[in-house]
């Protein structure tokens, strides 16, 4: 099915729409959840794989490399995400994750045959530039870090896109299963540390069913239809409500390198969008 087809183009940008806008409740509820940020990972993902293994009902395991590649970088992204939450902003850690639209043109081009234009250069070298912004506020050694793993999970994100397309002529969605599992299994041990409150499993659950479960269903088909870079520029929503919701709720503000560094990354990524008309992609 060719990437460029009308509708079923169009199909995919809903549903990647809709997967960004319930992917942007992230930092909220992982920030008021009080729990170990692993544990937090692990619950997450347990909650999401029963939601998927529903909706499936009867999964195709072919553990083939590009399914088992796509798990272990489904369950770094997801893991290293809420690590990030935990250690610096809301705005900080989905906005240096959202440098993955940059990095998916290079995966798509090496593993999909997608070639990157000359623009992708270019936004890349913005996108490059506008991240040392975010090191120039007053960060602790723990804030660092954090904005270390978001941007690292923005590259694994760039490349699970990539895999989960790369599996468009079957069923990309028991990647995504896979992958919770393991994210499960890693975060296990640490759940045992320290017991959550009610409030807590609330926002688990939130996270789980629609945060992740039901996201990245819609996610995993929006992929089909659209090109790798596509796929991580059309949920641009998620980047912009994101530190909405924790601003509103929690009063987290970003700091104001942050400010001017999100809104160079997020002009920068729109504007290669806009200019890049849609091209076909085997299928």
């Amino acid at each position: 099915m060719a990437a460029g087809g009308t509708g079923h183009r169009a199909r995919g940008i809903a549903l990647a729409l809709v997967a960004g806008v319930l992917w942007s409740l992230g930092g909220l509820l992982i920030k008021w959840v009080e729990w170990n940020a692993f544990a937090i990972a692990g619950a997450r993902s347990l909650i999401a794989a029963l939601v998927i293994w529903a909706y499936v009902r009867k999964p195709r395991f072919t553990w083939s490399p590009v399914q088992l590649t796509a798990a272990v970088t489904y369950a770094a992204v997801v893991t290293l995400f809420v690590a990030a939450n935990k250690l610096t902003t809301a705005a900080n850690a989905i906005v240096l994750q959202y440098t993955a639209p940059v990095f998916a043109a290079f995966f798509g081009w090496w593993l999909l045959g997608e070639r990157a234009r000359r623009r992708d250069w270019v936004t890349l070298a913005v996108v490059m530039a506008a991240m040392t912004l975010f090191f120039m506020g007053k960060l602790s050694p723990g804030g660092m870090l954090g904005n270390l793993l978001a941007l690292t999970s923005g590259v694994c994100f760039a490349l699970l896109v990539t895999l989960l397309r790369k599996q468009r002529s079957g069923s990309n969605i028991e990647s995504v299963l896979l992958g919770n599992v393991l994210t499960f299994l890693i975060g296990l041990p640490f759940m045992f540390q320290g017991s959550p409150g009610g409030h807590t499993w609330v926002g688990l659950i939130i996270l789980g069913v629609f945060q992740l479960g039901i996201s990245y269903v819609l996610f995993a088909e929006a992929v089909k239809h659209i090109s790798a870079v596509e796929s991580v520029l059309v949920p641009i929503v998620e980047p912009l409500l994101n530190p909405l919701w924790v601003l509103i709720v929690l009063h987290e503000a970003p700091g104001p390198w942050s400010l001017v560094g999100g809104a160079v990354v997020l002009t920068a990524v729109t504007v290669r969008c806009l200019m890049a008309p849609p091209k076909p992609a085997g299928g």
